[in-house]
């Protein structure tokens, strides 16, 4: 039976959906593509009806879970985004989770293509964040400023859920790391807010 074009992307968008949360959960190099296309329900060799590698689906994959972590982003500012991300619940489901804090280890020792798609998606992540918690018409200083804020507070939360998940499951210390983190984090947030000037009220 022939396959429509529409359904070949629908197969090629399970398959990167299958990919991600098969990535997240085992990394990129515990997944191996006839794995992969059983869990999806396909035939290895459908695979490359799809792909011209792994590499690409490597590239497409964390594209696409980068895309997703950025637009959850949007709309939160930074106190809200903190206190969904650092949590057991999202370090419990590193299928669903962030790629960030899933695969940046694993993309570290990836070809350049892959570490180029993570630099993308944390720039698109951290716009996203910047623009929910300072807006978008903020000063050369203060735009600095605000950026270093959310890099910071982003790498720290990265930190908690990939040190937590470091630890076993039912380690205190798993649920320490993320409480602490999460309270330091969102005091650090708090001070660096009461630092900024109050918003001028619009003249009569």
């Amino acid at each position: 039976m022939r396959v429509t074009k529409a359904q070949a992307k629908q197969n090629r968008a399970h398959i990167v959906a299958t990919a991600g949360r098969l990535f997240r959960e085992r990394g990129y190099d515990g997944v191996g593509v006839a794995d992969l296309m059983a869990a999806a329900g396909f035939t290895h060799g459908g695979f490359y009806k799809h792909f011209g590698s792994k590499a690409d689906l490597m590239a497409e994959v964390s594209a696409n879970g980068l895309s997703q972590t950025a637009a959850q982003a949007e709309g939160r500012d930074a106190t809200e985004f903190v206190e969904r991300y650092v949590t057991r619940e999202h370090r419990d489901g590193r299928g669903d989770g962030c790629t960030i804090a899933a695969l940046s280890g694993d993309a570290a020792r990836q070809p350049g293509d892959i570490q180029k798609e993570f630099g993308a998606g944390i720039e698109n992540l951290l716009a996203a964040l910047q623009v929910a918690s300072q807006g978008d018409t903020l000063g050369d200083a203060d735009g600095r400023a605000a950026r270093t804020t959310m890099i910071d507070m982003l790498a720290h939360s990265v930190g908690a859920i990939v040190l937590s998940r470091a630890c076993p499951d039912g380690s205190p210390l798993a649920d320490e790391i993320l409480d602490v983190c999460r309270k330091e984090i969102l005091a650090s947030l708090a001070h660096g807010n009461s630092d900024q000037p109050a918003a001028r009220s619009p003249e009569a």
